[in-house]
């Protein structure tokens, strides 16, 4: 069955997608920032959904539920309850957030002990496929980690030394989401917080299909260093030894690579030519969504040194746009929407 994931774009929210991809293969995971936008993310899932002839799974973690998200649930339920019989998708909702359950009650949802799962809370949407779990004692990293027969029921056996780093991410995820300051865990977490964050969407960007594999590798390497006794400013002196690691095996064989520049040079070469970062416009620009500006700056220089486009806007996560160019129209752009700058 084809498991789709939609996650928060926080730790926790890259925690629960790394352990989800460790007992299923999860061809697609969207990752959301604010709660407010899990609505237009989710209202597009099910228009896929009610296309979709085969059962599929949809599994939603550590996002809190406001009214929109809650919406959805009821609507996914009716289309489920309209589907032939044994085409009915799966949706496990994992959350752990207390903000939820106001929210579940103020749209007259209630929730109560699930009989089956001690300690979690579960909402009642009338159809045995549909999971609304609400756990706050817990992260949704480890949710994730204890529901996973909810959405691998064949789950994948991680070895020996996998399973030890993923209890290892787990203990610290949880730790620092949590907040819970006095355990020795909670150090390892904030040094992984940081990497997090440091790496991100500097590197490979969250458009790109190695997104989710680079940073899921990256969060299990450091919490294997963290296992082995690594303390959190040991971990930080050897983050970029990580990367560039983790960077060896994503380019091996690539065309082109030159292994003497850094991480983020060599990935932009490879990023460049790549369809999946960029739109193209009716005048030739390429257009991408939410790049980082350094790697937008360096992906943008090979595209155009490459001859795929002369001109390259990349739309900020702030709503700011950024022009690039090879033949001065760069400031024509910026001018058109009150900006400035040079003429490339």
């Amino acid at each position: 069955m084809i498991v789709t994931q939609i996650t928060h774009h926080d730790l926790d929210g890259y925690g629960a997608s790394t352990v989800a991809a460790a007992f299923a293969d999860v061809p697609r995971v969207v990752h959301v920032a604010r709660y407010s936008d899990v609505g237009p993310v989710v209202e597009d899932e099910l228009k896929r959904l009610r296309g979709a002839t085969a059962s599929e799974t949809l599994l939603m973690t550590d996002l809190g539920l406001e009214e929109p998200t809650i919406a959805f649930l009821r609507r996914f339920a009716a289309m489920n309850r309209g589907r032939a019989e044994g085409t009915h998708h799966r949706l496990v909702v994992l959350d752990h957030h207390a903000s939820s359950i106001d929210q579940l009650k103020r749209q007259n949802l209630e929730t109560a002990p699930d009989p089956e799962r001690a300690g979690l809370l579960r909402a009642d949407l009338g159809d045995p496929e549909v999971f609304v779990l609400i756990d706050e004692a817990h992260c949704a990293t480890r949710m994730a980690y204890d529901q996973r027969a909810l959405y691998a029921p064949a789950a994948k056996v991680p070895g020996e030394t996998a399973a030890a780093d993923l209890a290892a991410l787990i203990e610290s995820v949880e730790a620092l989401d949590l907040w819970k300051k006095g355990e020795p865990a909670f150090a390892g977490g904030l040094a992984l917080d940081e990497m997090f964050w440091d790496s991100v969407s500097t590197l490979v960007p969250a458009s790109h299909p190695w997104h989710d594999r680079f940073v899921s590798d990256l969060l299990m390497a450091a919490a294997g260093l963290l296992r082995a006794g690594s303390t959190p400013a040991e971990l930080e002196r050897r983050s970029g030894e990580l990367r560039a690691r983790l960077v060896d095996g994503l380019l091996a064989g690539e065309a082109g690579d030159d292994p003497t520049l850094t991480a983020r040079q060599r990935l932009a070469r490879a990023l460049a030519r790549s369809d999946a970062l960029f739109h193209r416009l009716s005048d030739g620009t390429l257009l991408s969504f939410g790049l980082d500006s350094g790697t937008f700056q360096r992906v943008s220089d090979q595209v155009m040194e490459a001859g795929r486009a002369k001109r390259v806007v990349n739309v900020q996560r702030a709503g700011t746009l950024s022009f690039r160019s090879v033949d001065g129209t760069a400031l024509d752009g910026a001018r058109a929407f009150r900006g400035g700058g040079h003429r490339d």
